[in-house]
């Protein structure tokens, strides 16, 4: 067991590399010893679609029901139809095997005690109990029982949305992620001409990578809009918990971009909502809340945080670059791409034009996407560390919620450690590409000095 698979907000590493089916099994036991004096007596067990998705689950229940707990197996599904479970059925927990967003070959566990995902030192205390091999006996082994989760899902989307006001030309990327059983039905119900690619789960991802964050992940999904003439394109991540859109046009819109669209359409019923987001998020966003009397918060990236954040807080709505968008408002908390899709379509269909008109008056800056440096998970907290002191002791104002996010005159630049790869992410925006530039520059070439230090 490698132990840089316990990470900020779920279990994740190289299958059968970093740990391995016997450590799937022991994950059971310490769930079980993790929730002993919490009143957790049944679980929900879910899956994505790699290959390496089934054993782990296997192995994982073994462990469950030796401890004794009861397991609900709700088969393959995307993660956010098992934190569905949670609300649907009479269940205490769950784990979801996924390796969500990331290559093929990873794999991994998201966690949930109660009604919400676990992160943090309570991932940390998961690892001791294993290391420490102190795990609960119990008279008698858990029983198990299957649940068909995905049409239980689907009805509920659809009787909450029902037919939209306009028919829209959708085409909808699954990416061969766990979203293509489940989501183009529930567009189609909602009076969609609805053309769906990809949709057949393969754990290989054989067309292309399942995260919609990256320009050529959604190439096939921007060129099959413009064949067909469609309003929107959607796309899914390998586990459907985020979500990419394009336009007509073939333009791609980022995380920030729609929770501006959600936002707008949230406070104009609710004044004053609390809306969640973080450090890589645009300022336009922030902005755009404070003026419609909005609370806006800035927070750290990653959904188990973004989550407690929005229960703290009894915020209506949060979400994140990634494309992780959570809404309390009409829904749950959590973070659901396709239930994300849904509100996007209603919002379009009941606007009457297209997407673009949605955002037009926004002010107009420079921006770059997400951009990820290959770095160490042994040394990118540090590096992102040290920059930040870097920036501060030079006199810059800074964010340091997560990472560091450096505010220039008309502009600012980010470098913050994922939680979830070995890369350092980066982000800048500006008024104009010359400041973008600018802007850049210092916050790179501060950067590459630290590395040096350090010697990465």
């Amino acid at each position: 067991m490698n132990p840089a698979i316990f990470r900020e907000y779920d279990i994740r590493g190289v299958a059968d590399r970093d740990y391995d089916v016997d450590f799937a099994r022991r994950l059971g036991l310490a769930y079980a010893a993790f929730v002993a004096a919490r009143g957790v007596r049944r679980v929900t067990v879910g899956r994505d679609c790699r290959l390496t998705s089934d054993k782990y689950a296997d192995a994982l229940k073994d462990g469950l029901r030796t401890a004794g707990l009861d397991v609900v197996d709700i088969g393959m599904c995307p993660t956010p139809l098992v934190y569905f479970s949670l609300f649907h059925l009479e269940v205490d927990g769950a784990v979801q095997i996924t390796g969500s967003h990331n290559p093929h070959d990873q794999n991994g566990f998201k966690i949930c005690v109660g009604k919400t995902t676990i992160h943090g030192e309570d991932i940390q205390e998961l690892r001791r109990i294993i290391e420490a091999g102190k795990f609960p006996s119990a008279a008698a082994r858990g029983k198990e029982e299957r649940y068909k989760i995905i049409p239980a899902y689907q009805d509920h989307l659809i009787r909450q949305f029902g037919t939209l006001p306009r028919r829209l030309k959708i085409v909808v990327d699954s990416g061969n992620g766990t979203a293509g059983p489940v989501a183009p039905r529930i567009v189609e119900a909602m009076g969609c001409d609805t053309h769906a690619i990809f949709s057949e789960p393969d754990g290989r991802f054989p067309n292309h990578h399942p995260d919609p964050t990256v320009e050529e992940n959604v190439r096939d999904l921007i060129a099959t809009v413009r064949a067909d003439g469609a309003d929107l394109g959607i796309a899914f991540d390998g586990d459907a918990d985020r979500v990419g859109l394009v336009d007509h046009t073939g333009r791609i819109y980022w995380g920030d971009e729609m929770l501006i669209i959600f936002e707008r359409d949230i406070l104009s019923r609710q004044p004053g909502a609390v809306i969640v987001s973080e450090v890589k998020c645009s300022q336009r966003l922030y902005d755009d809340i404070e003026k419609r009397g909005g609370h806006g918060i800035m927070w750290k990236a990653g959904h188990s945080l973004l989550k407690a954040k929005m229960k703290e807080t009894h915020a209506a709505l949060g979400g994140e670059m990634s494309g992780h968008i959570f809404f309390a408002d009409r829904y749950f908390g959590y973070d659901d791409a396709i239930y994300a899709a849904c509100r996007m379509l209603e919002i379009v269909a009941r606007a009457g034009r297209p997407l673009a008109d949605l955002l037009a008056d926004l002010p107009p800056v420079v921006n770059t996407p997400e951009i990820r440096v290959d770095c160490s998970d042994a040394l990118k907290f540090s590096i992102a560390e040290k920059a930040k002191e870097r920036f501060r002791t030079a006199g810059y104002d800074i964010i340091d919620v997560d990472g560091v996010r450096v505010k220039f005159p008309e502009g600012w630049g980010l470098i913050r450690a994922s939680n979830t790869q070995p890369v350092l992410v980066m982000r800048f925006e500006a008024s104009t590409p010359e400041k973008l530039a600018e802007y850049r520059g210092i916050v790179e070439r501060t950067l590459d000095e630290v590395k040096r230090e350090v010697g990465a």
